[in-house]
């Protein structure tokens, strides 16, 4: 077994592939549409990745409770401190670098524009 993908409902489906893609690089893999059910499934992944980020868009949906139960999606860069400094460059939500207790700074959080939140770590 292996890890096929994660799931989020978005409102704005431009937005929200022109984040993923500007911010992460993530790329487009595959789309269906089924306008007559009225939603559009996209699959992005990073280059070289499996795994893959589905955005479920539902025709004239409102904004998506996000409730108090999801906490992220991480995501790994190699070099933390530049992609940081893109992302802000770019007018981004970001956190400042962050690090555990008793740690260095080795991550970051950046808000999607539905306000899910993604780790990006060392």
């Amino acid at each position: 077994m292996k890890m096929a993908h994660t799931c989020v409902r978005v409102k704005d489906l431009t937005a929200s592939l022109d984040f993923y893609q500007k911010a992460f690089g993530l790329v487009e893999k595959s789309r269906r549409d089924f306008p007559d059910a009225q939603f559009t499934l996209v699959y992005l992944s990073l280059p070289g990745d499996d795994y893959e980020l589905e955005l479920t868009y539902n025709y004239d949906h409102e904004a998506y409770d996000l409730g108090n139960g999801y906490g992220h999606i991480a995501i790994k860069a190699d070099d933390l401190e530049k992609l940081h400094s893109q992302q802000q460059a770019a007018g981004f939500s970001v956190t400042e670098l962050k690090g555990l207790p008793g740690e260095e700074a080795h991550y970051y959080f950046i808000t999607d524009p539905d306000g899910y939140k993604i780790e990006v770590i060392r």
